[in-house]
């Protein structure tokens, strides 16, 4: 497993690249709905989120840096996690899961992050799945922490991504209500059940608030993106431009 080894530096110069040149460059809106921090530092939180895009990872530290005042930590795949090694150090941690030590030796490190009153994130799907695929599927980590941690909040996290009146795509975050709950009451296997079935309904909501919006902002939805214009938008002010100054010379 590779341990998280957290750098201000380096998420300072981190979060400046994610937004200015990752971010900007590919999404004309990112938004946030709800309450990242749903309790104060020193309270354990798992973060349980939707997996449907290689951008979740770069779209959640971005609202991390916007928007939390608390300590964040992620599961990240192995493989790629060799692969991008400094993701260690704005709080990745990795999950070997093709080896069953593997996995429960992160499990009893993200146990261990937990205890300390940190934050953790993981995608309980484990692997990217289609946005709209249903049922949803989970693994069996966010049981087993819950019952190594029942102390700890959940927070169901859903991120949407859509294409509609822009060139570059939209996507939000919608957190929802926070759940606090005697996590030791059911089996593992109810207790991923009801969570389950907590995020999908959570994410079908959450895909009708966008519908409904036709391509606008969810109401209250906070901006963590500052954007840049895409190619139709600067297309479109061209013509713009080009329509007032013709009008300007009678032609």
């Amino acid at each position: 497993m590779i341990a998280s080894d957290t750098s201000r530096w380096f998420k300072w110069l981190f979060s400046h690249y994610n937004e200015r040149y990752l971010l900007q460059r590919h999404f004309h809106a990112i938004d946030t709905v709800g309450d990242i921090d749903p309790a104060p530092p020193g309270r354990p939180v798992l973060y349980m989120m939707n997996h449907s895009s290689w951008w979740d990872g770069l779209i959640v530290y971005q609202a991390i840096v916007r928007a939390s005042k608390r300590e964040h930590f992620m599961m990240m795949d192995e493989k790629q996690m060799s692969r991008y090694r400094f993701f260690r150090k704005i709080g990745a941690f990795s999950i070997d899961k093709s080896s069953y030590r593997g996995v429960i030796e992160s499990l009893h490190y993200s146990e261990q992050l937990l205890k300390q009153g940190h934050s953790v994130w993981l995608f309980p799907q484990g692997d990217i799945q289609h946005l709209e695929h249903r049922p949803l599927q989970f693994q069996n980590g966010i049981g087993y922490l819950l019952e190594r941690c029942p102390e700890a909040i959940v927070q169901p996290v859903t991120a949407y991504y859509s294409l509609g009146l822009h060139q570059k795509a939209e996507v939000s975050l919608l957190f929802g209500m926070q759940i606090e709950h005697d996590w030791l009451l059911e089996s593992r296997k109810l207790r991923n059940a009801m969570l389950r079935a907590r995020l999908e309904q959570q994410l079908d909501d959450h895909r009708n608030l966008v519908i409904r919006t036709n391509g606008g902002a969810i109401v209250g939805a906070r901006s963590l993106l500052q954007t840049t214009r895409s190619t139709n938008e600067k297309y479109d002010a061209w013509k713009n431009g080009v329509a007032k100054w013709t009008s300007f010379f009678g032609r």
